[in-house]
């Protein structure tokens, strides 16, 4: 998606969403609840600090719909940084930061003390429960009092192994007839991404952090809501799910 000097940011987001639909077809329809809420709880030019951010698919569905929002993203990720950053280049409502979320100091590199709203999707599963409940207390920290914390991720209820079968073994079953289509997949989609001369470097550098994949944990959206009231949100509770997945919202 690099040609000569010219790199097209646009369409590697559009590669990167196809990619994570690939995974979750409704991952269009948390997004909207998402900004429902921040829109509903702390109005629509919010501050927002942008999770966990990746190539930045939460801010620009925010700053689409609310284009008096601010947003600083962070990730650790050189690659996706990268996207991020030059999708959103001149763009002074969106700011990007490196910085690992494991660091316990990682918040003393963001431009403001405090925002109205805290996003991230499909990002803290990387995280083990420990370091994912400290991490909640930071978020906490963070968000002003009456703002909001929202985390979409897979959160999984071990007390239904029947139903979380069947509902994996659906889901799969369509992954294979959209992948037998031409959908890529996580791997793949990454060696399109090393094989760009823009994307190649930071890339590899992507491959020295996280490996292929890190190996965290998903509890479920009970411990987040019990986790997240624990480390000083006044209210916790889901605001939609699907079979697998569940947006859960925190109110400071």
């Amino acid at each position: 998606m690099t040609t000569g000097t010219r790199t097209d940011w646009q369409s590697w987001q559009e590669s990167w969403d196809r990619q994570q639909e690939w995974y979750m077809p409704d991952r269009e329809e948390r997004f909207r609840i998402m900004l429902d809420m921040v829109e509903a709880l702390v109005g629509p030019k919010p501050r927002v600090l942008d999770l966990a951010c990746g190539t930045g698919s939460i801010t620009a569905r925010l700053l689409a719909r609310m284009p008096g929002a601010t947003s600083t993203g962070v990730d650790l990720d050189p690659a996706l940084l990268t996207i991020a950053r030059g999708t959103f280049e001149g763009d002074e409502r969106a700011s990007f930061v490196t910085a690992d979320l494991k660091d316990p100091a990682w918040t003393a590199k963001l431009p403001y003390e405090s925002y109205d709203a805290v996003l991230t999707a499909t990002a803290l599963h990387w995280l083990h429960s420990e370091p994912l409940a400290a991490l909640y207390g930071q978020v906490a920290g963070l968000v002003r009092d009456g703002g909001v914390f929202m985390n979409a991720d897979h959160m999984i209820d071990e007390t239904t192994p029947r139903i979380n079968q069947a509902e994996r073994a659906l889901r799969h079953a369509g992954m294979d007839r959209a992948k037998d289509a031409g959908a890529l997949d996580w791997a793949e989609w990454w060696q399109v991404a090393a094989e760009d001369p823009v994307l190649a470097e930071p890339t590899a550098r992507r491959f020295e952090i996280y490996g292929d994949h890190a190996d965290g944990d998903m509890p479920s959206p009970q411990w987040h809501a019990r986790v997240l009231r624990e480390k000083g949100f006044g209210e916790a509770r889901p605001v939609w799910c699907s079979p697998s997945d569940t947006l859960l919202l925190a109110l400071k």
